[in-house]
This record gives C-alpha cells, sequence and structure tokens, in this order.
C-alpha cells in the first residue's frame, strides 16, 4: 500500500510558503514605505535567491520526513506480514510447523511422487506419559515438556524433514525421498530413542514415550488425506501395545477400523433409538432356590434383529466416550423394572471402568435410585478386582457417598489374583464373588480347596459371599458346604418383562 501526502501535509506547506512570501514583502516594501522610492519597491534578485534557497531547504526537509515516515511504516508493516505469517504456519508453543503448514508441504509431496524404490512417509506420533504430566503437575510443566519433545524430534529426523505439532501431546513428520520402509523405521528407531530419556523440568523428571503410526507414499496412500488417515490406523495398532514402539500400515487393520466406526455409528443411533436395554441375570438363595436378586447388564439389538456381544460393544463404547449414556440409559431402565419387584429383591449394575474417573457418580446413581423410590439397602454395585487395583483412590472417592447411603459394594471376579488382603480391607466391601472360572471347575479337587479358601477368607473377613457360574437354582453340596448361599448361573439372562413375571411364576 502506497504513502499518501494528507492534506494537513500540503495545507502547513502552503502556508509556510505564504508566511515566507509575506515577510519579504512587509521587510522591503512595508517598513521602508515612507521613503522608498518606486526602484526601492522592487525586490532584488539577492532576496529572491535567498527566498528560493529557503524555500529549496523546506521542500527538502519536509521531503525526507515524509521518506523516512514512510520507510518506517514500510518496515512495520513488512514485520506485520512476517509475524502473521508465522502465527498461520507455525505452532505458537514449539515453533514447529502446525497442521496447516503441514498439510501444504504434504500436498506438494503427494504432487511430487518419489522416484522408482524411493518413498515418502508420514509419522504420526501421540506420546506416552503426557496426560500424567498435566494431571499431576499442571500445563505450566506440561507445555515445558512439549519444548523438550519438539527438540528431541528435530534432532531426531532427517536436515529437511518437516516436524509439525497437531495439537495437545500429537506431532507429525514428513520425510520425503525414502530408501523404503527400512529407512523409515530407523528415523521411528531414533524417535524413540530420544524420547528415551526422562525429560527434566525443575526438581522433576518424567518418562516420555511415543507409539508411532506410519503411512508410506505412493504404496500406502495416493492423496494427503487418506495417508494421515491410515498414518492414524497404524498409530491406534501402536498405542495398544502400551509401550513405545511403530507400526506401518496393514490393510487388515484397517478393515477392522472401518468395522469398529461403522458399529459406534450403529451403537450411537441405537442409543439414540432406545435399542439398547437391561437384561437381567438372577442371583439364587442356594438352599432354598429362591431369587434374591437380579444382575442389570447391558444389551443391544442390532438392526438386524441379532444381539451383539457385550464384549464386542462395551469397549468401543468406553472408547467413543458414550460408556456413561450407556451406563446411566441401563440404569435407569433396570430401576424402573426394579419398581416392580418384591421389596426384598435387589438390583445390581457392574460399575465399567472409564465411569470411575466421574467424581459425580455416586450422587448421580444416589439421584436415578431416589428417583425410581428404591431404597438404597436394595441396590448392589458389583466393581471387578482389576479396576480396584488400576486405581484404589479414584473407586473410593467415586463410590464414597454411595457407601455412606447404604449402598452395598460386592468385589467381582473374586480370587483372580489382581486384589490383596490390603485392597479389600482398605475399600470396605459388603460382598465378595467368586470368579466363575473356580465354581465351573468344582468337581477337580485343586478347584474345590481354592472355592473353600476363599470362602473362608471372604467369611474371616465379616463379607457375604457369592458364587459366579452356579448351574441352576441350586447348588452342589460342596459349595454349600463351603458356607456360600448365593450364587449366579453363568448365561442364564431374562428380558425386563420376564424378570417382572418371574415372581408371579414363582
Amino acid at each position: 500500500m502506497k504513502h499518501r501526502v494528507s492534506i494537513q501535509d500540503l495545507g502547513l506547506l502552503a502556508l509556510g510558503l505564504l508566511v515566507l512570501a509575506y515577510i519579504a514583502f512587509e521587510i522591503d516594501i512595508f517598513l521602508v514605505a515612507p521613503s522608498a522610492t518606486a526602484a526601492e519597491r522592487i525586490v532584488e534578485l539577492d532576496e529572491v535567491l535567498l527566498i528560493g534557497g529557503v524555500l529549496a531547504i523546506g521542500l527538502f526537509i519536509f521531503a525526507m520526513r515524509r521518506y523516512f515516515d514512510q520507510k518506517r511504516e514500510m518496515a512495520r508493516r513488512i514485520a506485520a506480514e512476517t509475524r502473521t505469517r508465522e502465527l498461520a504456519y507455525q505452532d505458537p508453543l514449539t515453533g514447529l510447523a502446525n497442521r496447516r503448514q503441514f498439510e501444504e508441504a504434504l500436498h506438494t509431496a503427494v504432487a511430487s511422487p518419489p522416484s522408482a524404490g524411493l518413498a515418502h512417509a508420514v509419522f504420526l506420533l501421540d506420546l506416552n506419559g503426557f496426560k500424567q504430566v498435566n494431571d499431576n503437575y499442571g500445563h505450566g510443566v506440561g507445555d515445558e515438556v512439549l519444548l523438550h519433545v519438539a527438540s528431541r524430534l528435530l534432532r531426531a529426523v532427517r536436515e529437511g524433514d518437516l516436524v509439525a505439532r497437531l495439537g495437545g501431546d500429537e506431532f507429525i513428520i514428513l520425510a520425503l525421498h525414502l530408501l523404503g520402509a527400512e529407512a523409515a523405521g530407523s528415523i521411528a528407531l531414533r524417535i524413540i530413542h530420544e524420547l528415551s530419556e526422562p525429560i527434566g523440568t525443575g526438581r522433576s523428571r518424567h518418562q516420555i514415550g511415543a507409539g508411532i503410526g506410519i503411512a508410506l507414499l505412493p504404496d500406502d496412500a495416493l492423496s494427503g488425506v487418506e495417508a494421515m488417515r491410515k498414518a492414524d490406523v497404524a498409530l491406534y495398532r501402536a498405542k495398544a501395545e502400551k509401550r513405545s514402539t511403530f507400526r506401518f500400515f496393514e490393510e487388515e487393520m484397517d478393515q477392522l477400523m472401518r468395522e469398529r466406526a461403522r458399529m459406534e455409528l450403529e451403537l450411537r443411533q441405537a442409543l439414540d433409538q432406545d435399542r439398547v436395554r437391561p437384561r437381567f441375570r438372577p442371583s439364587f438363595d442356594l438352599t432354598t432356590g429362591r431369587v434374591k436378586g437380579f444382575e442389570a447388564v447391558p444389551s443391544w439389538v442390532g438392526q438386524d434383529g441379532e444381539e451383539v456381544p457385550l464384549e464386542r460393544f462395551l469397549p468401543i463404547a468406553e472408547e467413543a466416550g458414550l460408556i456413561h449414556v450407556l451406563a446411566a440409559r441401563v440404569l435407569e431402565l433396570a430401576c424402573s423394572a426394579a419398581r416392580q419387584w418384591p421389596d426384598g429383591v435387589s438390583l445390581a449394575v457392574d460399575i465399567l471402568p472409564a465411569q470411575l474417573q466421574d467424581r459425580e457418580l455416586g450422587s448421580n446413581i444416589l439421584k436415578m435410585l431416589a428417583k425410581a423410590e428404591i431404597a438404597p439397602g436394595r441396590f448392589e454395585l458389583d466393581v471387578a478386582e482389576s479396576l480396584i487395583v488400576k486405581d484404589l483412590e479414584a473407586a473410593k472417592t467415586a463410590l464414597a457417598p454411595l457407601r455412606q447411603a447404604g449402598v452395598r459394594i460386592a468385589l467381582d471376579n473374586f480370587g483372580t489374583g489382581y486384589s490383596n488382603l490390603y485392597h479389600i480391607r482398605e475399600f470396605g466391601f459388603d460382598k465378595v464373588k467368586i470368579d466363575r472360572r473356580f465354581v465351573a471347575n468344582m468337581n477337580e479337587k485343586d478347584a474345590e480347596k481354592v472355592v473353600r479358601a476363599l470362602a473362608g477368607l471372604g467369611h474371616g473377613l465379616g463379607l457375604a459371599v457369592s458364587a459366579d457360574g452356579v448351574v441352576g437354582a441350586t447348588a452342589s453340596p460342596l459349595l454349600i458346604e463351603s458356607g456360600i448361599n448365593e450364587g449366579q448361573p453363568t448365561a442364564s439372562f431374562v428380558s425386563e418383562e420376564a424378570a417382572r413375571d418371574f415372581f408371579k411364576a414363582s
């Protein structure tokens, strides 16, 4: 944009010229007017030269002033444009390229295919252990760790390779003209090696690793979008190993990921259409065969009328962030069904892993029980041993309101080796449920000894003991002799209507 002289500047220049002319005329004419002759009233040449010189100097000063003003303005504009470009193409925290710059570079790489035998490679990285740094030390320390990671990534790659930060703890690298998958693997190994050394921030040291997914151009993809998607598929496989490693894209994995995406979409639709409902598994008094309660388990019937296995859709619900909606909906329907049961019949539900991270879990469950007019004493929450071992404090925090309100807490899968006496004593369970693998093999001598020992341990701690995996409504004498008077069949599920009508039949 050109600099333009303002009207005010021109006005000031013209006024200055008029003042000079007036002064010259005033001195030569009016001050000597009474005694001057006509010849003396004519402005002399030397005076004309003087006025001209003064005017030239004024014009020169004015021009230089405008020149330097324009130069400063141009410098400011160039700096602003440079800064704008940096903001548009650089990550503000690390100084690395951002997503926009990476995508433009990838588009250029796709338009310039490598020579025969060579390949371009896209490396997608997700850091291991970074979330714990943010949670335990704060985002300031997390940002410092990211700066160290960026520096180490630049050391690991070749000169000319582009390293970008997509956001959070996700980075991406574009390496051009590599000698096939072996060269890409070498870069990935250098990255893992660079990140293997703990990162120091102040007095703390943080162990940060990375999962790396790799897609090759043109072998795996012919477009930038496809290359990034397939690198993400490979990263998913690498992250599943829970350690620093890299994986190349595989077509079989892509098919699995597409199937998973399809199931996630269908699960969302099923939740919206109320097709995820509870099934009920009865628990019996093993001496009388009387129903003591029901455990509500999520059940999803697909659009084809076939039931989707629980072990298939629960992991997808957890990864997709649908687990809280799913669990709340199942509990709401189960509470509604439980209102139709006799007062002495209890309702039990399993705690799903992601639910323990919800600090409002206990209060939300109590609100739902109150809305359904179900006494907390009729409700039982089953917690798997593995969840307690993984995060005892989170479990205690999430479930504390329920224990205080009188809800019974049962330790599920008891005997599988995850928990110990410390966890049982520290948490304060009301009941333990012996794992079905021991109960199913009660006829074997060693299994019988294990069941008797587990039952004795539970009773010794003052807890009720239940057996999972019994056959039918009554138990073998071995279970009863062990002091176990409650059990659940392995796969005896009934619908909401059947659970309500069960008591009419009995």
